[in-house]
């Protein structure tokens, strides 16, 4: 149950409207389901002699407007509240006694008319389809004082939560206020008009937000915003400061012919211009081009060589979430700046799921909990490379990366739902869940072939040493009970193979994935395995590249073959206490 509540100045005009054949959709039969008292002339079921709706309509204004016009000038210039209330479409049809019991229970919540207060504002409540009414009150009491509203908006929301659960209706998450401002429905018909999939607030929105995404200056932000296309205006204040900025979408104007602005604070809360410059301050990125090949690994990419870097920093978010600590909050920001770039720069089969990720995530990096050290600077570092690196994947790389990069985002998004849920943060979490329901859709897309290519060349592996590997697997998982994960590991046999052939002992390194991050969430621990132990392996993402042995390392003896192996020294690998993997910084 939605109400969307709007203030005025023509209680007539209003009325005409709501008894009128409407502007968009049907008006049947218009009547009247509540009043203040009861008793309040209805101009759609006038039961008199001679009923004329005009007549009768203009004695309900008269009704209405009649403390309007004994307070004068101490009435406010905007009268008439005005909130309509709208049921799910999956809901059953309510009668017009239910709907009565929902204004009266509406007008007392806000405090216009309090149940049992005989001075009251004057309210109507008008059903003109079956899913909806219209309430119409006059904000001036029976004393000729005005009715104390702060907070209309937020009271009406919470009983709207109290009636659902009450009448059986379906229950929408509570808010707290930190949403994004929903487009209008004057905007939503615009945007039907003239052809746009979305209102151009919501285009704006997506365009400001990955503009900002691993952005290093204020000056950056401005520039992409620029070559993203959009029209921007910056107010500057009388010394030359920047004071804030305004976006517009080419072609969108009013009937005046003028650019429709929008500020970046009624884009979004953390859109305006101080609280990008305080992120910017928080996470300043000192890396400004893209990492090259490191001494001692394989020639990845850039592309390739960030997705790599993103996945081990991706992966420390996950455990700071799941750590329940309100400082994990600076870590939301910056994963809804990686989930843009990679957005922004993925292939097209994968780029329409991680785009719906990127925009569910949205509302889950807005809370009001603040940590008291913001620092995101590694985390924008990962989603500035991934930018500057662009979509010029390198052969072989492109699902590999994707989906190694993608599987741990899978389980940020799920540590991330468990700490807005610890919190009673319904909508982020739910937003979360949603991210990570879009992130799952886009790594089947981007993992199914190179897992495909592993699982045959683990089935390929030579009889002994397939059963050697499979026998080292079970052992692994049954000891950390992850039972479920005993089937299909013909992809995981293949990449211990190959670790153990480019000088890693398999055991080891498969514990060492293991212990990373619980394993629980995953929709498949194979597959997160596999990602894992080539991340940390520095194997290839695609399994038809070449493997490249590790320059360092402390080596031993393997009784068995002549070959030796050895275990990923730090040089080599991440840890959690190493989150960019070692890269160096610029």
């Amino acid at each position: 149950m939605v109400p969307k509540i709007r203030r005025g100045s023509r209680t007539h005009g209003l009325l005409v409207y709501l008894y009128g054949p409407g502007k968009r959709d049907e008006h049947i039969d218009p009547h009247l389901v509540g009043s203040w008292d009861g008793f309040a002339p209805d101009p759609g079921r006038d039961t008199s002699p001679d009923p004329d709706p005009k007549v009768t309509l203009a004695r309900l204004t008269a009704a209405l407007d009649l403390r309007v016009n004994q307070a004068g000038d101490k009435a406010p210039a905007q009268h008439v509240w005005h909130c309509s209330v709208r049921t799910d479409p999956g809901d059953r049809t309510l009668t017009d006694a239910e709907w009565n019991t929902v204004a009266r229970r509406l007008v007392h919540a806000v405090n216009l008319a309090p149940e049992g207060d005989l001075d009251g504002c004057r309210w109507v409540a008008v059903r003109h389809a079956d899913d909806h009414i219209h309430i119409l009150a006059t904000m001036v009491r029976g004393d000729l004082r005005r009715p104390r509203m702060n907070y209309d908006f937020k009271k009406a929301q919470a009983e709207c939560r109290r009636i659902e659960q009450e009448m059986g209706l379906r229950q929408l998450k509570p808010g707290d206020g930190t949403g994004a401002k929903t487009p209008t429905s004057a905007e939503r018909f615009k945007a039907e008009r003239t052809g746009r999939p979305e209102a151009p607030r919501e285009t704006l929105r997506e365009a400001v937000r990955q503009s900002l995404a691993g952005a290093a200056t204020e000056e950056e932000f401005f520039t992409r915003l620029h070559e993203a296309g959009l029209r921007v205006k910056i107010r500057h204040a009388p010394s030359g400061d920047a004071l804030g900025y305004n976006v517009a979408l080419p072609g969108d104007r009013n009937r005046d012919r003028e650019p429709i602005w929008f500020a970046g604070s009624t884009l979004a809360p953390d859109l305006s211009l101080p609280k990008i410059r305080r992120r910017l301050a928080d996470a300043t990125s000192d890396r400004t081009t893209p990492s090259v090949a490191i001494s001692g690994r394989p020639d990845w990419s850039p592309a390739a060589r960030e997705r790599r870097n993103a996945t081990s920093i991706a992966e420390r978010a996950a455990i700071l979430l799941d750590s329940d600590d309100d400082e994990a909050t600076t870590q939301l920001v910056g994963v809804g700046e990686l989930l843009d770039a990679v957005a922004q720069t993925s292939p097209a089969a994968t780029r329409a799921e991680l785009g719906a990720a990127a925009r569910a995530f949205e509302r889950a990096t807005r809370s009001h909990i603040r940590a008291e050290h913001a620092d995101t600077r590694t985390i924008r570092s990962a989603a500035r490379g991934i930018i500057q690196a662009g979509n010029a994947l390198g052969r072989g790389e492109d699902g590999g990366t994707t989906a190694m990069l993608v599987s741990t985002l899978v389980l940020v998004a799920l540590a991330a739902a468990r700490w807005h849920s610890a919190r009673g943060h319904a909508q982020q979490a739910h937003a979360s869940r949603q991210t990570a329901e879009h992130l799952r859709a886009a790594y089947r897309q981007a993992g199914a072939t190179p897992m495909q290519a592993l699982r045959d060349q683990g089935r390929a592996l030579p009889e002994a040493e397939r059963r050697t590997h499979e026998t080292t697997i079970h052992a692994a998982l049954t000891e950390q009970g992850l039972r479920a994960a005993l089937t299909k590991t013909d992809a995981l046999a293949a990449t211990l193979a190959q670790a153990e052939q480019a000088g890693h002992d398999p055991k080891a390194l498969l514990q060492q994935a293991i212990d990373l991050r619980e394993l629980d969430t995953a929709d498949d621990v194979n597959d997160v395995l596999v990602w894992r132990l080539r991340r940390l392996a520095q194997l290839p993402a695609h399994p038809g590249e070449a493997t490249r042995r590790p320059q360092t390392g402390t080596g031993r003896p393997k009784t068995s073959t002549n070959r030796t192996w050895t275990t990923p020294t730090p040089a080599d690998r991440p840890t959690t206490s190493d989150p960019r993997d070692r890269a160096p910084r610029r």
